[in-house]
């Protein structure tokens, strides 16, 4: 009810015009901006003039290349100011970019190539031998361009020709120089196909997710402008990289629809890499992830409050802790936004807001989407159950391309199967649950994995924990898998110590039956923690 009452209290947010292409809208919106910064990269600054007009350029080349509109065109791209560039070129295009985690292997890229049947694969330098191998087991002709930014362009080279493997391939630097800027964007309408983003993959083939033109708008209107407040004179910097949904909207939807700055890193998002960027660059909005919140305050380098100027972080991928929560906002004196959004919705559709911060909780619907929980039969739950979590809001995917089974089971109408389970709480805020296919039977009582988690981490012993059902003689009993901050050494003693900790605040059955010590849990590339593999390992 109060997020109804919140909705209907603000202004509707106009849909886009019927004709819409998303890159040319962002460079009508930014035509005053031209020597403004758009982004800082590791190599230097590029301003919104820059930006579109290499965009522009961009597009003119893909179509030289012979890449025609709704073609896909995939981009094996680190985070430096190349990858904007492509994305928007190909938009303005009609081109279709495909953006691909960067982490992956030749066999994966193999699988996206034949997938997608990408017209063109664009990769950065770095990646180039991953992406070499996977053509070879491709059999669609696909002409394979190589990204060395600025400075990266001549030492690489040289060091290629060291080596003797010069590349052949051509460079897409060079091709964005030698072509005249496109003079007009497609035609493109709102719901057109705009790009893909495919999904980790972590229960099978990743999904390719297609997502319109209209709903990188949609994002932005609904939960970067109202939710975050960000604007003009915002520095953003997003340690979430650019092909994970959260990083596109965070480093490229939301800067530049506001006219703000954005920062990109192409290297690991470590701690010590996030501090020197929020030293030296002193960005007012941060988005991370959990674990990357847990890891910079436990670092000895932690920067002082003084030293940065960050207004407002947002947090996804995970169930934010509470402690994780508190604690942060104690030092730096800025509230984390907690939310979740899912590659089918583009972006955060249930988030915390600022002033109102409960951390522990995932907040309350950004306006504009609807969410619901519900019973295995589809009714709804009331409130203090745990059901499962579907969602209605206008940034919604199409589908999963050439995948009609899983499309059906995802994509119900208007409403989109989450596969997160969530209990609402009186006060109207959700509190996660896990995944659906996490969920665990103890003692005939669902356990979530992640409500044990959070508690584990309240314990000033320990850093992270990840919860997995075991089988005990034909019963589900619960393993947790401890990292333990740096200052506390593994034993017995310490392993039921736990035990009694969760016991004294959780009810009985879901303490965990045993503790296992660990240096690092298994991840994603976007910081989720992968529960499948620490099964495989019990």
């Amino acid at each position: 009810m109060e997020a109804l009452l919140e909705q209907t209290a603000r202004e509707p947010v106009a849909p886009p015009p019927p004709l819409f292409n998303f890159a040319t809208h962002l460079f009508a919106l930014n035509a005053a901006r031209a020597n403004k910064p758009a982004y800082i990269d590791d190599h230097g600054t590029t301003s919104y003039g820059e930006l579109e007009e290499r965009a522009r350029r961009c597009a003119s080349a893909l179509r030289a290349l012979g890449v025609h509109a709704e073609e896909r065109v995939l981009l094996v791209m680190l985070d430096t100011i190349s990858l904007p560039i492509a994305f928007l070129g190909a938009l303005y295009a009609g081109v279709v970019p495909v953006v691909a985690n960067t982490l992956l292997t030749a066999a994966d890229y193999t699988y996206m190539l034949t997938h997608s049947h990408a017209r063109a694969v664009i990769v950065s330098e770095p990646l180039l031998a991953q992406v070499t191998e996977a053509l070879k087991g491709i059999d669609d002709d696909c002409q394979l361009i190589v990204s060395q930014p600025r400075a990266d362009a001549h030492a690489n080279a040289d060091a290629n020709a060291n080596t003797g493997t010069a590349l052949t391939a051509p460079r897409f630097e060079s091709l964005v120089d030698a072509a005249t800027p496109a003079a007009k964007g497609s035609s493109s309408s709102g719901d057109d196909i705009a790009f893909w983003l495919y999904s980790s993959g972590s229960t099978g083939k990743p999904k390719g997710t297609v997502h319109t033109h209209a709903n990188l708008y949609w994002t932005a209107e609904l939960y970067a402008k109202p939710i975050l407040g960000i604007v003009e004179t915002d520095v953003v910097f997003s340690a979430a990289k650019l092909f994970f949904a959260y990083g596109l909207g965070n480093a490229l939807t939301f800067p530049l629809s506001v006219g703000a700055t954005a920062i990109l890193m192409a290297e690991r998002p470590t701690a010590d890499a996030i501090f020197a960027r929020l030293v030296q660059h002193r960005p007012t909005v941060f988005y991370g992830v959990p674990t990357l919140y847990a890891s910079m305050l436990v670092s000895p380098n932690l920067p002082a409050r003084a030293d940065v100027a960050i207004r407002v972080c947002a947090s996804a991928g995970e169930a934010l802790p509470r402690e994780i929560g508190e604690r942060f906002t104690a030092h730096f004196g800025a509230e984390i936004l907690d939310g979740i959004g899912s590659t089918e919705m583009l972006h955060i559709f249930l988030s915390n807001r600022a002033g109102e911060v409960e951390y522990g909780t995932t907040g309350r619907p950004v306006p504009g989407y609807e969410v619901e929980l519900r019973d295995e039969a589809g009714r709804s739950v009331p409130d203090g159950e745990v059901g499962d979590l579907y969602i209605k809001g206008p940034s919604a995917a199409l589908m999963y391309w050439c995948n009609r089974e899983k499309s059906r089971a995802t994509f119900l109408g208007e409403w989109i199967r989450s596969g997160d389970k969530y209990r609402r709480l009186v006060n109207g805020c959700y509190v996660y649950a896990g995944r659906s296919d996490d969920m665990l039977k103890v003692s005939g009582q669902y356990v979530s994995p992640v409500e044990v988690e959070m508690v584990l981490v309240e314990h000033p012993a320990v850093l992270e924990a990840a919860v997995v059902g075991v089988d005990h003689g034909g019963l589900v009993k619960t393993r947790a898998f401890v990292v333990l901050k740096r200052e506390f050494v593994p034993s017995d003693t310490l392993a039921d110590e736990l035990k009694t900790f969760v016991k004294g605040r959780l009810a009985p059955h879901k303490y965990p039956r045993d503790i296992v010590f660990t240096d690092d849990l298994p991840k994603t590339a976007t910081g989720k923690i992968q529960r499948f593999k620490l099964r495989e390992l019990s």
